[in-house]
């Protein structure tokens, strides 16, 4: 099948899907234009700074859900289950689930004084419920800021010419933040600027590569560092204009990829769906939970009620930043999906899972063919660069949420003291050895993808609460919720099959721990439900 109709056709789905789907959804919510929103309410200057610009938001918003989750999860569904499953689960996830998930956490949390996921289960459901799900959210944002910080050293590792651009960005974006707010500088003349300087990173990167002995450790420290000042400065300082501009990296990679799939169209090289039983088991639920941020994500709704809600200008554009973005990570997901099967024939694709190349790899080896006709041998380097660079978004954002939820949870009220804590967990984790000389944190890694989706489907559950309290239609967030509730337990029940046979006690125990925290939740939630049901007017 040749590619450019499934590109086409994808974007024509998602925009059908946001024109028309997504403002049923924000019917819901009754948006306000008039309504002051909480950056402006509870404006400190910190945390709480209305953007400037929506797309300024926008490209925050997007860059921190983004990361490496559209392309490692997409590269892995297509080798073990085939492109045809997986485009269909973007398609349909991203639009009827995964938006109405980003979405719904956006401007619940919004009408919730920017209350995370968390304060929002303890107002709608229940104190336990809140202390459940911030304890599970807390435990795996540490986990992501440990892998990530331990996948971004690597790639800096690996690839030494994309050092200067991911880090050169950092003054460039403390430069655009204080031209846009403090000395309020028109917003186009200084993107401009910004996104010049970030050209020439990206020239000068790739002639001068920076390697270093015991190159791992060292970036994983610096890497650390970077996060704990991104926590604590003001918002619109760092974590927002680096965003910003991150984010146009990103449309960027987008555009070219659009580009090299028009220009070279090539079919797609291997078959729509793989017959043959999947090492990692069944199709349902095991490719639900993998595609992950392509479809639908947990981290999303912690990123909407965690730093974007703190930020949102107006209530209209939160189905622009929220719904929009979302789609347009479903849309990179699709081109992912593109390169890894159109930019590579199906003997490469066999060769590359046998030899257990990365996903990252496999995106970067099929991006660059794809756009070989146009950017020559620099294809590859843009893709890793791109990835880099959002992996580091992904790394402060994660890192600014979890101080919320550890100031939260544990009462912390400086700072500091909480970013302290995460960050030296998260070190913990990504440094440390355990008998084998293996990272720690790859001990509990393969629990991740079901929990992630079990936040997905607990975040929905809470904003069905919330909105049946308001007496609000439910339906349209509690149906994707359910399904994902199942999907998350029935990947959990699988593995844990699993680590049972390989006799992993480890992962034996934080298995049940998961599924038994989903199941309070859920009595939590089901007793709230049927008890404000019974209330509703009819």
């Amino acid at each position: 099948m040749n590619s450019l109709w499934i590109l086409i056709s994808a974007a024509v789905f998602f925009i059908l899907g946001y024109r028309f789907y997504a403002k049923k959804i924000e019917r819901i919510w009754q948006i306000n234009p008039q309504r002051q929103t909480p950056a402006s309410v509870k404006y400190d200057g910190l945390d709480y700074v209305p953007a400037q610009n929506w797309l300024v938001l926008f490209g925050h918003h997007f860059a921190s859900i983004a990361g490496a989750g559209p392309i490692i999860g997409p590269a892995i569904g297509v080798c073990y289950w085939g492109w045809g499953p997986a485009l269909i689960w973007i398609l349909l996830g991203s639009v009827f689930i995964g938006g109405v998930h980003d979405f719904g956490a956006v401007i619940t949390s919004v009408r919730e004084e920017g209350a995370t996921i968390g304060d929002i289960a303890a107002r709608s459901i229940s104190g336990r419920a809140k202390l459940i799900l911030s304890i599970f959210t807390w435990l795996a944002l540490i986990l992501v800021i440990a892998v990530f910080a331990y996948l971004g050293a690597g790639t800096l590792v690996s690839q030494p010419e994309i050092v200067l651009p991911s880090f050169g960005i950092i003054p460039i974006a403390m430069g655009v933040g204080w031209a846009l707010y403090r000395l309020k500088w028109n917003p186009l003349a200084v993107t401009v600027v910004g996104l010049g300087l970030l050209g020439v990173l990206l020239y000068y990167g790739n002639m001068l590569p920076l390697a270093f002995n015991n190159g791992q450790t060292l970036w994983i420290v610096i890497l650390l560092v970077y996060c704990f000042f991104a926590s604590i400065l003001p918002v619109n300082l760092l974590l927002q204009p680096r965003d910003y501009l991150s984010s146009f990296l990103l449309v960027i990679g987008i555009v070219m990829g659009v580009v090299g799939i028009f220009l070279s169209h090539p079919n797609m090289n291997s078959p729509a769906f793989v017959t043959h039983h999947s090492a990692l088991g069944p199709l349902w639920p095991m490719m639900f939970i993998t595609v992950a941020c392509g479809a639908v994500s947990g981290f999303h709704s912690l990123v909407g009620s965690g730093t974007t809600s703190k930020q949102l200008a107006n209530e209209r554009h939160a189905r622009r930043i929220g719904y929009g973005g979302m789609l347009m990570e479903g849309f990179l997901a699709t081109i992912v999906i593109i390169a890894v099967v159109g930019g590579l024939s199906s003997a490469e694709l066999t060769r590359h899972i046998a030899d257990k190349t990365s996903p990252v790899d496999l995106f970067g080896l099929g991006f660059g063919n794809i756009c070989a006709s146009f950017l020559g041998p620099y294809g590859t380097f843009l893709a890793l660069t791109i990835l880099n660079v959002f992996i580091l978004t992904t790394l402060d954002s994660a890192t600014r949420i979890t101080r919320y939820i550890t100031e939260e949870l544990f009462g912390f009220k400086n700072r500091f003291g909480a970013t302290g804590l995460v960050v030296f967990l998260a070190g913990t984790l990504a440094l440390g050895k355990d008998t084998s000389q293996n990272p720690l944190w790859q001990k509990i890694w393969p629990a991740f993808g079901a929990s992630n989706q079990l936040v997905a489907a607990l975040a929905l559950l809470v904003i069905s609460a919330w909105l049946l309290s308001k007496k609000r239609p439910t339906l349209y967030v509690l149906i994707p919720g359910i399904f994902m509730l199942l999907t998350s337990l029935a990947a959990l029940v699988i593995q844990t099959q699993t680590y049972i046979k390989n006799k992993d006690f480890t992962l034996i125990v934080i298995s049940v721990i998961l599924f038994a925290s989903a199941l309070f939740l859920l009595k939590e939630a089901g007793q709230t439900y049927f008890r404000n049901r019974s209330k509703k007017d009819f």
